[in-house]
C-alpha cells in the first residue's frame, strides 16, 4: 500500500529539495501560482545557504514586476539556470540573466507547456516547427540569452522532407503546484483556480524521475465527492501544505473573483474605454474579427480589443480564448491575465496549445516592440530588460490571420528599425506559410506582402512624411 502524502508546514517541505535538482513551478503570471512554497524556499536559502545550483524550468512568467512569484527565487548560488517562457513579471530573473549570473533559456511558453507531457512520458523530446527561423532556432542563438549559456537545448533535424526543431528533454525532480483542496489520500482539485496550468504532467514528471511533488493548498477536506474532478492524483503527491489563508490568492490582483471559475449569468459588463491611441488600435484591430472566429488577444494592448467589442455589442459574435486554458467568456487583464470573466470551459495548457498548434485559431492579436522592413517582429528584448516570448511564437506560428498592435512610436523612440533586436516573428515564414498579417498603430496600417512592410491606410489627420516616413527606419511599400 502507498504511503499517504506528508501533511507539511510550507518550511518542512522545502527542506526536501536537494541541491542541484530541477524544480517546476506551475502557474500562469499572476494566477495559480505556488506563493507559500516560493517564499518559503527564498526565506531557506537566505538562512541556511541551501539548495544550490538548481535549475528553474517553468512556463508562463509568474510575478508581479517585484518580489512575488518567481522573483523569490532571483538569488545568485540558489539557481544554476533557468529555462523559461516569459520574463517581464519576474524582473529579478531577467536581472540575473542579464549580469550573466545564470545560464539562461528563452524557449516558447507552448513549447515548454507541452514538453512537460515529453519529460513526463520520458520522451526524447517535443518535436515541433514552433520556432523555426527565430531567435530560437539553433541557426539564430538556440534561445540561449547570455554568454554564460552554452549547452544546446534546441536543435535543427530533417523528418519526412521537412525542417522540424527537437526540443530536448530533461529531468525534472521537483514539481512546485498549487491546488484548490487536497484529501486524505494527497488528491488534488482545483474548483476554486483560475486555471489548471501544467500541474498533472509537472507531477507525473517529478515523480518518473524519482522526485518529489509539493503541492500548496486552500484547505484539506476528508474526500472529494467526483473523482472526475481530481486533477492530480494523491499517488502522485509527496507533500501537502496547507495555506490556512495565506499566500493562497486567487490571482496576484485579485483574493477571488468568482467570475473566474462559473460560466456567464448575462450580467457581464466592461466599463467604456475613454478615447486614447490604445481604443483607436483596439477598433480597428476589432474590424479584422470576423463572426465565428476562434481568437487569441495577447497581454497589454490587444486587450483592447475585447473593451472594444463589448462596447459595441460585438462580443457575442465570436470566441475569445486564452493560451492558459480558458475557452469563452472575456480575458481577464493585469496580473488576472491567464484568467477568464465567465469561460465556458477551462482546460489544461498544454492541451490548449496543442489546438493553437494545429491550427485552431482563426486570428491572433498580439503586441509587438519592433517591426523590421521584411515584416519581422521582437518582442522579447528592450529598454535592457528581457521580456520573453511566452505564448507569442506559438501563437504568431499558427494562426490563420494575425494582427499586431502597437503605437507607432514608445517615448519618441521609433518601433518601425532598420534591425530588430531578436527575431520572435519572422516574416518571411509567414509569407511561405499562406498567414495573412496586418500591423496596426494609431497613425498607419500596414500589411505583410511579397517584398516586405506596405502601407496600405493612414489616419485622419496623418501626414504620410511628417508623421510616419520620418519616423521610420526604413521606407515601407506604399501601397495607399
Amino acid at each position: 500500500m502507498r504511503a499517504p502524502a506528508i501533511l507539511a508546514t510550507a518550511d518542512e517541505a522545502i527542506a526536501a529539495i536537494p541541491s542541484g535538482s530541477t524544480i517546476a513551478v506551475s502557474g500562469f503570471v499572476g494566477a495559480g501560482h505556488a506563493e507559500l512554497l516560493t517564499s518559503a524556499l527564498e526565506r531557506r536559502f537566505l538562512q541556511t545557504g541551501t539548495p544550490t545550483d538548481l535549475t528553474l524550468y517553468y512556463c508562463a512568467g509568474q510575478g508581479d514586476r517585484a518580489e512575488r512569484g518567481l522573483n523569490h527565487l532571483a538569488h545568485r548560488g540558489l539557481l544554476k539556470r533557468i529555462v523559461g517562457g516569459h520574463w517581464n513579471l519576474a524582473p529579478k530573473l531577467g536581472a540575473l540573466a542579464l549580469a550573466n549570473e545564470v545560464e539562461a533559456y528563452n524557449l516558447p511558453q507552448g513549447v515548454l507547456s507541452v514538453l512537460t507531457r515529453e519529460i513526463a512520458a520520458k520522451r526524447p523530446g517535443l518535436f515541433t516547427q514552433v520556432g523555426l527561423n527565430t531567435f530560437i532556432d539553433p541557426v539564430n542563438g538556440g534561445g540561449m540569452m547570455n554568454a554564460r549559456t552554452t549547452e544546446p537545448l534546441v536543435e535543427r533535424i530533417e523528418l519526412d522532407g521537412k525542417t522540424w526543431l527537437r526540443y530536448k528533454s530533461m529531468p525534472i525532480h521537483v514539481a512546485l503546484i498549487r491546488a484548490t483542496y487536497a484529501d486524505r489520500r494527497g488528491n488534488l482539485s482545483m474548483d476554486r483556480e483560475g486555471l489548471i496550468s501544467e500541474v498533472l504532467p509537472m507531477a507525473q514528471a517529478a515523480k518518473n524521475h524519482g522526485g518529489i511533488v509539493i503541492a500548496q493548498v486552500e484547505s484539506i477536506v476528508d474526500q472529494l465527492p467526483d473523482p472526475k474532478s481530481v486533477r492530480v492524483p494523491g499517488l502522485l503527491v509527496d507533500y501537502i501544505v496547507p495555506s490556512h489563508g495565506q499566500q493562497h490568492d486567487q490571482t496576484f490582483g485579485e483574493a477571488f473573483k468568482e467570475d473566474f471559475v462559473i460560466t456567464s449569468d448575462g450580467t457581464f459588463t466592461l466599463p467604456p474605454m475613454p478615447e486614447s491611441d490604445r481604443k483607436r488600435i483596439g477598433a480597428r484591430a476589432l474590424q479584422e474579427v470576423r463572426k465565428g472566429d476562434i481568437v487569441n488577444l495577447g497581454i497589454g494592448l490587444p486587450e483592447a480589443v475585447a473593451m472594444v467589442a463589448a462596447e459595441t455589442g460585438r462580443l457575442h459574435e465570436f470566441t475569445l480564448t486564452v493560451e492558459s486554458g480558458p475557452t469563452g467568456g472575456v480575458p481577464a487583464s493585469g496580473l488576472s491575465f491567464g484568467c477568464s470573466h465567465f469561460p465556458e470551459a477551462i482546460i489544461d495548457q498544454p492541451a490548449q496549445f496543442d489546438f493553437y498548434d494545429g491550427g485552431g485559431l482563426d486570428i491572433g492579436v498580439l503586441g509587438a516592440v519592433e517591426i523590421d522592413a521584411e515584416g519581422s517582429v521582437n518582442v522579447t528584448s528592450f529598454a535592457g530588460r528581457f521580456a520573453g516570448v511566452g505564448g507569442f511564437v506559438n501563437i504568431a506560428q499558427s494562426a490563420r490571420r494575425l494582427i499586431f498592435c502597437c503605437t507607432f512610436e514608445a517615448k519618441g523612440q521609433p518601433k518601425f528599425v532598420q534591425k530588430i533586436q531578436h527575431v520572435c516573428f519572422h516574416g518571411p515564414t509567414a509569407l511561405r506559410n499562406g498567414q495573412q498579417v496586418l500591423y496596426i498603430t494609431e497613425r498607419a496600417v500596414f500589411e505583410l506582402a511579397p517584398g516586405g512592410l506596405r502601407l496600405i491606410e493612414i489616419t485622419d489627420g496623418t501626414d504620410l512624411h511628417r508623421d510616419i516616413l520620418s519616423c521610420m527606419q526604413f521606407t515601407p511599400i506604399i501601397g495607399l
